[in-house]
């Protein structure tokens, strides 16, 4: 339920003393619970977990009138969702699931669940400070690229704006900035989504759907379904993957305001209402816009060329710059903004990141690539590859993208505590490609030939000590690796069997390729 309470609007509504429940202590719930805090709700802050952090987060919280902060696994055990003390209202954290047994209970005691997207949503802008567009975009793959480049764009075209969301400062955050902002450039998780209602946005986004998170949404429909709330109410422009003909399935289907267009992207020559890559006579590939102009059945605006990038821009870059220009140009950014962000753009780390290159091997660390679709990108952009990949699977199905880069693949070498399904579909589909690791840990007792005996490769590549794994993928593909080919880490897998966070994985990555270049001390 998240579109109960309808009284419950603006700075100025009926929010003192309503009992609210915030679930989750990291950076959502606490600005969560300040806010209302500050609306005078009765809040209580639930968190099945409690470290150091978490304890001066808390402490913070009670300075500002939140009294009930309860941490530790009992704590979600013991809010009453009956009674006269239970919550009228629940703001989750993304990581909640709704099949958990607080969200079951709260959906048979009709107990409406928000998002702090929802919250900020139905908040505003402070009294007197600037109202914001919202520009808001959602996709397997991409999001953060895509969201930062927009708020590039936007900032270059004069606009006091702030990329917020799942991604930098908190939404609530945002809306309660003194002097608000022009636009805010919002990435929303599947997860947000979830639990929030329509966003009714100048101008939304979904950049691709792939298989993931399929276990916590329950199913691909599921997760299909909360990615397309995003464009409901929409009011400019739905703006959707031309490759992608589940995105225009979407926009199609979605409930929008009189007079919204439906704007799509593609690294190919675009149609009217598109924007696009065009080929010049003297090579160069040139983005532009047949979409945000009067005679755009004749014309097309040049935005930038692929080279403003700099030397390395794969494919799916350009698609998320396409996307992010879609965005500025329904809020009226002018081509020279979208060009002068593209120019000062840097690509994250983690991400397509070379870091090393010695006796003409390329090593590059992809550890952001938590699903077959993300990695799909970063094997499609080299020829030869040693693939260091593994991990959580999260539900999703390997074969697809096995099928695909097999051609390019050399060697394979898995990580994770259990990559036997990723190890299947290389069996099946790539049987000529040489494969080490992707089996399922045992006891840690498992190695007991002797105190000073190393565990064998495979033992070390499935460890719950990453560190260890890492350092052993690293090995193993320096020793098989030979010139002209890329060791790639683009796991396709979540990172917490053996990482504390994707970065994590990338950093014990750059790390151990620092190590084996630097050679023995």
């Amino acid at each position: 339920m998240t579109g109960s309470h309808p009284q419950l609007r603006g700075w100025d509504g009926p929010w003192a003393g309503v009992r609210v429940a915030v679930l989750g202590l990291g950076v959502t719930g606490f600005s969560a619970a300040d806010t209302l805090a500050e609306l005078g709700c009765r809040v209580v802050v639930v968190d099945g977990s409690s470290t150091p952090k978490k304890e001066l987060d808390a402490q913070t919280l009670r300075i500002v009138g939140v009294e009930d902060i309860r941490l530790g696994a009992a704590a979600v055990d013991e809010l009453p969702l009956i009674g006269d003390q239970a919550p009228e209202l629940i703001i989750t954290s993304p990581g909640w699931r709704p099949d958990s047994a607080i969200m079951q209970q709260a959906a048979a005691e009709h107990v409406p669940v928000w998002s702090d997207i929802q919250l900020a949503r139905r908040l505003g802008a402070r009294p007197g400070a600037r109202q914001p567009q919202w520009l808001v975009l959602t996709g397997t793959n991409g999001k953060t690229t895509t969201v930062t480049l927009l708020e590039s764009m936007l900032q270059a075209a004069g606009r006091r704006a702030v990329a917020c969301g799942n991604i930098g400062m908190p939404i609530l955050d945002a809306i309660r900035d003194p002097e608000g902002y022009d636009a805010l450039a919002v990435e929303l998780s599947s997860f947000q989504l979830h639990y929030t209602e329509a966003l009714n946005p100048l101008a939304s986004a979904v950049l691709n759907i792939a298989e993931d998170h399929v276990d916590w949404h329950g199913s691909m429909a599921g997760y299909i379904a909360d990615k397309a709330k995003i464009y409901t109410g929409t009011e400019v422009a739905c703006v959707y993957n031309v490759a992608d003909p589940v995105t225009e399935q979407m926009v199609a289907s979605a409930d929008v305001a009189e007079g919204c267009r439906a704007i799509g992207f593609t690294t190919d020559t675009p149609d009217v209402s598109m924007l696009g890559m065009v080929r010049a006579e003297d090579g160069h590939d040139i983005l532009v816009d047949r979409a945000f102009l009067d005679n755009r059945r004749h014309q097309a605006l040049e935005l930038a060329v692929r080279s403003d990038f700099g030397p390395m821009a794969p494919q799916h870059l350009v698609a998320n710059a396409l996307a992010a220009a879609a965005l500025a140009r329904a809020a009226g950014a002018e081509p020279e903004a979208i060009r002068t962000a593209i120019q000062s753009y840097e690509a994250g780390d983690h991400r397509i990141q070379p870091v090393a290159k010695a006796a003409d091997i390329l090593w590059v660390n992809d550890s952001k690539a938590t699903n077959p679709h993300a990695a799909a990108a970063s094997l499609s952009s080299f020829s030869e590859i040693v693939w260091i990949a593994g991990g959580l699977p999260k539900g999703v199905n390997y074969d697809e993208l096995v099928r695909q880069v097999a051609p390019r693949l050399r060697q394979v070498i898995l990580i994770g505590t259990d990559s036997s399904q990723l190890r299947s579909s290389l069996e099946r589909h790539a049987p000529q490609v040489p494969v080490i690791g992707g089996g399922v840990s045992e006891d840690e007792t498992q190695n007991q030939t002797g105190s000073d005996t190393p565990p064998p490769v495979e033992d070390l590549l499935r460890s719950a000590d990453g560190t260890a794994a890492m350092r052993a993928a690293v090995a193993q593909a320096h020793r098989l690796a030979t010139a002209g080919q890329t060791v790639l880490l683009s796991p396709a897998a979540a990172s917490m069997d053996q990482f504390a966070s994707y970065a994590a994985r990338g950093e014990a990555f750059i790390e151990a390729v620092a190590e084996l270049m630097e050679g023995p001390a």
